[in-house]
């Protein structure tokens, strides 16, 4: 269910979202920084500071994941089923493992949750729909313009306050 093409596109975002279901039936959408695809099929997430994520999987393993470029405006929705891997879990040490090759100890890993996909849809900006003549490489240039790019580049200068508020 995986494609080369699909996990190109888990590979090439920065963030995914996490969509769980509480016991109370609210949803629960949870940015995660720390993923990938296992090589294997499945997707694994790190559970770093996830402990409503966790407990929503524990009660109910039906997940959403989404991951979109913000660059090229493509991505994918990614339905499953979500099992959490703690240490004394068989495949725990190897998937943990997996995440830490992206991170290093940077962050701690609590457990992992390894996502079964059932099923899989591209995400496109709706512009490529509206606009027949829409390329990526247009869509990467004005998202560039749009957030601003340079503004987060490293350029000599102090970008330490890039959270909205005066410099």
């Amino acid at each position: 269910m995986i494609t080369a093409k699909i996990a190109q596109s888990i590979e090439s975002s920065v963030l995914c979202w996490l969509a769980t279901v509480a016991p109370d039936g609210s949803p629960n959408v949870s940015p995660k920084e720390v993923f990938m695809h296992d090589g294997n099929g499945k997707i694994i997430v790190a559970h770093i500071a996830s402990l409503q994520t966790v407990r929503n999987i524990e009660n109910n393993p039906r997940v959403c994941l989404s991951f979109v470029n913000v660059f090229t405006q493509k991505g994918h929705k990614v339905r499953g089923t979500a099992t959490i891997l703690r240490a004394s879990h068989e495949r725990y040490p190897q998937q943990k493992a997996n995440l830490a090759q992206l991170v290093g100890d940077t962050f701690p890993i609590l457990a992992v949750i390894e996502v079964e996909p059932t099923k899989v849809e591209e995400i496109i900006a709706p512009s490529y729909r509206m606009f027949p003549n829409t390329t990526t490489n247009k869509m990467v240039q004005q998202a560039l313009a749009t957030y601003n790019v340079t503004e987060y580049q490293n350029d000599g200068q102090d970008n330490s306050n890039l959270d909205g508020e005066a410099r």
